[in-house]
């Protein structure tokens, strides 16, 4: 069981973040906290990908309230001990695991194959809020990797001086579009240095893999197909190999579909930007399957609850992955059992 969580702006109390942004009080911390650790007890997920965290501290007071066992939690970025101050400019992305996790990076400098031009800001190289990767080993002993991701918003981008102040009028309609576009450029540069990444990962390699997280943008948008490249395989079947798949249109069970899974809601419109995206080991059609999508659930009730920061602004994506075992497995007075679902709630970490 894997999720993606944007936990908006998770930061200590008193902690100041962003400029025009109150620090969060102790009340408000202890209600974020307290409504944080509820959400990921519901959710019981084995893996949870986390977003907009400002110290790491923060995250584990929120997954000890949920009350489960979680071995690994990281936010490389946002540590918080002797020298360390949390996430400096911008949240950083993190990892929560029951499984065992051999490796983390994060992911900082784009390729060069990935570096793109934004007007009046030059090279853009690298990512705002960079990437984890981390290389988790399963209960019956399988590798995978997961990618955490979260990606430049649409919201535009001004141009400051180096002490912050505006450079630009945001109420001009002209320095409102070029903004835009400079995001759009920032968010397109980021997905493909995320997509040559997933081509490193997989091209001829049997590594399932796994990317969640907040791509603010839509599972068909170009920034997205950039990462994914789903759409090639339509073309070619070979594109597979190093193609990912969004875990709702693979996944098995379609009658628990429902028609709006939205997990986000800008200015009264639904969107999808949390995603949670396979490669083709977890596609049931393919012929490199180790497993499949068994479910897809979005928990998005919160987002009609109004405004308040002590919950997020994301609805949680949680998807159900089922492992083939190699070999099927024999238990003294049992019948073999051909898929193993990987779930806290009946498994201890390995």
């Amino acid at each position: 069981m894997v999720a993606t969580c944007n936990l908006l702006n998770l930061a200590q109390p008193g902690r100041h973040f962003y400029d025009g942004q109150d620090p969060y009080s102790q009340n408000e911390f202890e209600r974020k906290v307290e409504w944080l650790g509820a959400r990921f007890k519901v959710l019981n997920a084995d893996v949870i990908a986390v977003q907009e965290v400002w110290d790491e501290v923060a995250l584990r007071a929120a997954v000890a309230r949920s009350g489960l066992q979680y071995g690994f939690v990281s936010v490389p970025g946002a540590e918080n001990g002797p020298g360390q101050h949390g996430a400096q400019g911008t949240p950083r992305v993190g990892i929560v695991s029951r499984l065992k996790v051999e490796s983390v990076l994060s992911l900082v400098d784009f390729p060069a194959a990935a570096v793109v031009d934004v007007p009046g800001l030059g090279p853009h190289t690298r990512f705002e809020r960079p990437p984890l990767f981390a290389t988790l080993r399963m209960k019956h002993g399988q590798a995978v990797g997961v990618i955490t991701a979260h990606l430049k918003s649409k919201r535009p981008k001004y141009l400051q001086d180096a002490e912050g102040r505006p450079l630009e009028d945001p109420d001009d309609p002209t320095v409102q579009a070029i903004g835009s576009l400079r995001s759009l450029i920032m968010r397109a540069g980021e997905a493909l240095a995320l997509r040559l990444k997933v081509v490193e990962l997989l091209h001829r390699t049997r590594l399932p893999l796994i990317v969640m997280g907040d791509l603010n943008d839509g599972p068909h948008s170009v920034t997205t197909q950039l990462i994914a490249a789903t759409s090639q395989v339509a073309y070619d079947k070979g594109a597979r190999d190093n193609a990912l798949f969004s875990a709702w249109d693979v996944m098995g069970e379609a009658a628990l579909r429902r028609d709006v899974a939205f997990s986000h809601i800008h200015q009264g419109y639904p969107e999808v930007l949390d995603q949670v995206l396979v490669s083709e080991e977890f596609v049931a059609t393919s012929r490199a399957s180790i497993g499949d999508v068994k479910r897809v659930d979005v928990f998005n009730d919160h987002l009609f609850e109004g405004r308040d920061r002590s919950r997020s602004d994301h609805g949680f994506v949680r998807a159900l992955l089922r492992l083939r075992l190699p070999d099927p497995v024999q238990r003294q007075g049992q019948e073999q059992v051909p898929f193993c679902s990987n779930t806290g709630a009946e498994h201890e970490p390995s």
